[in-house]
């Protein structure tokens, strides 16, 4: 089974967006890929509550800057908490529509979300199994691609933890490490490895406006 897809209308209507969800035009648009949790919500081990959702400040701001300006926006999130039975598929549409809700305010929407709900070690079949979703593995954004035409020379990827950059990496998009979450611990690794993601922020905000200039450049 692969990882799953949930798809929201967002900047078009229903029809044009089921319309374009199997058909497609022929131009490519840049994409957005976005860790969930502690890159755009507050970091929640196992989150579980809508009520217990939080978008990050400045984040809905932020991504309706970037959805204007041309990219798509799609949630690439590992939730094992299904595998662990901590978390259904149910209540995971409900805070969906929390974050949802809370971007909304500020007129931005996400156009896809995508999960593995697989964990290699604990559970039972079919959630208990290794996949090509589960980040670092890059199935997710595979997903997404095959359901939309993007295009990955202005495409990035946005995360706090090593295996959000693994993802981004194996697609050759652009890695940008965010300080929220585990993403300071993540940069000290990275340091003592002497690595470096393509941007490193204190929070998503601040990586519009390389963003921006991304968009520029020549598909």
């Amino acid at each position: 089974m692969a990882g799953i897809f949930y798809f929201f209308p967002s900047r078009h209507s229903s029809n044009e967006k089921a319309v374009n969800r199997y058909t497609f035009s022929v131009k490519k648009s840049p994409a957005l890929f976005l860790d969930r949790d502690g890159t755009l919500i507050e970091e929640v081990p196992y989150l579980s509550s809508p009520s217990k959702t939080r978008v990050l400040s400045g984040v809905p701001e932020a991504l309706a800057i970037l959805q204007k300006a041309g990219f798509l926006l799609f949630v690439v999130s590992n939730q094992s908490g299904i595998a662990r039975g901590l978390l259904d598929e149910g209540r995971l549409l409900q805070i969906q529509a929390e974050i949802d809700r809370q971007l909304g305010k500020a007129g931005a929407c996400i156009d896809a979300y995508y999960h593995c709900p697989h964990h290699p070690a604990v559970g039972i079949p079919p959630q208990r199994r290794r996949c090509n979703c589960r980040k670092p593995q890059p199935g997710l954004l595979d997903q997404a691609a095959s359901d939309f035409n993007v295009d990955w020379t202005r495409s990035a990827g946005i995360g706090d933890d090593l295996r959000d950059l693994q993802a981004f990496a194996a697609r050759d998009i652009p890695a940008i490490l965010v300080g929220t979450g585990k993403g300071r611990r993540t940069r000290q690794k990275l340091a003592e490895s002497k690595m470096e993601p393509a941007l490193f922020v204190g929070h998503l905000p601040e990586s519009v406006p390389w963003l921006r200039r991304l968009l520029s450049k020549e598909s």
